[in-house]
């Protein structure tokens, strides 16, 4: 691992992948075994700042905003707060920690061969994937789950399936976080780069002599603003992959010249490599909604651990004993504040105006009581499966460090809103189950819990004062993300089921910006399988090609 300050003007490779994130690293480690690989990757590593990954600094971490931080902030066009990670790694320095695998049906729709994705799950658990030590308040979740009918009970498993069970973590017994970046540990060190602090600017494209575009390299910039070329190897097999997430993966392709033709000349991007209108599209965000019950006694620190896995196609989550603290909660907001006042001149949407939202996070640390039950609360949230609801990505302006504009459309489909209100209905039978009652106060009213939520400023939506009694108006107000949001070069729409981009030669998307759905109960670890499954395969195409060239 190298800073891009460096890296050579110009330099060759069989491969190269635009960002060392979730899916990135297990590309790259994979492929380094018989190919030259180049990672260039926008944010520092994980390595630098070893504590901040810590599950006790979980909330801190993602909380903290600030420029050259792992997190950076966006805020979606629907008015919720969301992130991105920038940083080696990806997600899985950042995320709650959550590791289980996608269902069967899922692997069968993707079209994925089962005993391969299989064998790559079982390579990614060697390094990242561990038991929970599961405590008081997990424990009571998990028997208040049962209590409300989501049987049967599976025990501990990485295996997606109906009922409640015990999932995999990336955090040691110590506390201690495993990531994405550790599967660089797999890689041939005599065949990798790993450039931090790499920004790529474009994609390069050459049209001579071809039927149809074909990429070549890339242009990127380091920490100095100091721009660096790097090309593919001369040889027919060689690829530039985007593993940059759902977010920077379409918006890369925008900027290279691939995307709908009138939207990328409107702003000035030139030449249009391809008109491509469905680069963008079909963007989801699985929403989540959730409630906070503060404990009359202590609750262990404990991120996502138990899941019931719903027949309504809902996810029930918890945690514990990280939910707020005035120091991060302060500094985020003061980010958003900051964020929402460099975009407003650019911005079109009708969420709530900077000054209106500085008064309603001042109201609220004031008065909520929350800020004082850091160690005394827990929270039990939904995620819906899917979700049907989708939006879309379009750029706000050719900066590519900048965000561009997204909208993810939450519970537009009647569906979606259904799920969300059952799941709701299921969290309320696990807090007034008699197996969690010790972790509720015995005078809590339900309708005193949804209003405390309200109270909170999870998103700059507008609050109704229906939403204690209309739980559709509830999910609707008080809707957050859970950061899995994907699509934007959808399998089919975008790239081909081997995840080339269609009508270009030589570029791959390998990420969750290909997903159709969120697979799971919680992605990582199939962004992490994804990496090292499609790597295996590039490397037997690559292999069969040598073969046929040598006879030939």
């Amino acid at each position: 691992m190298k800073d891009a300050t460096s890296a050579p003007m110009f330099a060759r490779f069989d491969y190269i992948i635009i960002g060392g994130g979730t899916s990135g690293c297990s590309l790259a480690a994979t492929l380094s075994q018989n190919a030259s690989v180049l990672v260039l990757e926008r944010g520092g590593a994980p390595y630098d700042n070893p504590t901040a990954t810590d599950i006790e600094n979980f909330a801190t971490t993602l909380s903290n905003t600030s420029p050259n931080s792992w997190s950076q902030l966006f805020i979606s066009e629907d008015g919720v707060y969301n992130t991105r990670a920038r940083v080696l790694g990806g997600g899985s320095v950042l995320n709650a920690g959550f590791y289980t695998r996608a269902g069967e049906e899922y692997v069968k729709e993707a079209e994925w061969k089962s005993d391969e994705v299989e064998a790559a799950y079982e390579w990614v658990e060697k390094k990242v994937a561990f038991q929970p030590p599961v405590m008081g308040w997990q424990t009571a979740f998990k028997d208040g789950l049962l209590e409300a009918g989501e049987f049967p009970y599976n025990g501990f498993t990485y295996d997606h399936i109906y009922g409640t069970k015990i999932g995999g973590t990336i955090f040691d017994r110590a506390g201690h976080r495993h990531t994405a970046a550790d599967l660089l540990e797999y890689a041939n060190p005599g065949n990798i780069v790993v450039y931090l602090h790499a920004s790529v600017q474009k994609i390069l494209f050459t049209t001579k002599g071809r039927p149809r575009p074909k990429a070549y390299g890339v242009i990127f910039q380091d920490a100095n603003g100091v721009l660096h070329k790097a090309e593919l190897e001369k040889n027919a097999m060689n690829e530039v992959i985007l593993s940059a997430g759902a977010i920077g993966s379409p918006q890369l392709l925008m900027l290279s010249g691939i995307g709908p033709a009138a939207h990328l000349a409107a702003h000035g991007i030139k030449p249009v490599v391809l008109d491509h209108p469905m680069v963008g599209q079909g963007m989801g965000d699985n929403p989540m909604n959730a409630i906070f019950i503060p404990s009359p006694t202590p609750v262990e620190v404990s991120l996502i651990q138990v899941v019931g896995i719903t027949k309504f196609e809902s996810y029930i989550e918890g945690a514990s004993g990280v939910i707020f603290s005035y120091s991060w909660t302060r500094r985020f907001f003061d980010g958003v504040l900051n964020y929402l006042n460099e975009i407003q001149t650019s911005r079109t949407s009708s969420t709530t105006s900077p000054t209106l939202l500085a008064q309603s996070i001042t109201d609220f640390f004031k008065s909520n009581p929350l800020l004082n039950a850091t160690t005394k609360a827990g929270l039990i949230l939904q995620k819906i499966a899917g979700p049907i609801s989708r939006g879309h990505l379009e750029l706000r302006n050719t900066n590519p460090d900048d965000n561009p504009s997204v909208r993810f459309n939450y519970y537009q489909e009647p569906e979606d809103l259904q799920i969300c209100v059952e799941g709701i209905n299921t969290i309320i039978k696990v807090i007034n189950s008699k197996a969690f009652s010790k972790f509720k106060y015995p005078d809590a009213t339900i309708h005193g819990l949804l209003d405390l939520m309200l109270g909170v400023p999870t998103n700059l939506r507008p609050r109704h004062i229906t939403s204690m009694f209309n739980l559709k108006q509830f999910c609707i107000d008080t809707v957050m993300t859970i950061w899995h949001y994907h699509g934007g070069c959808q399998v089919g729409r975008v790239v081909d089921k081997n995840y080339r981009v269609l009508g270009i030669d030589s570029l791959r998307v390998i990420d969750g910006s290909t997903f159709l759905k969120s697979p799971g109960t919680n992605p990582q670890a199939t962004v992490m399988m994804l990496g090292r499954y499609m790597g295996q395969r590039i490397l037997q195409e690559r292999e069969i090609y040598r073969k046929t060239d040598k006879e030939a």
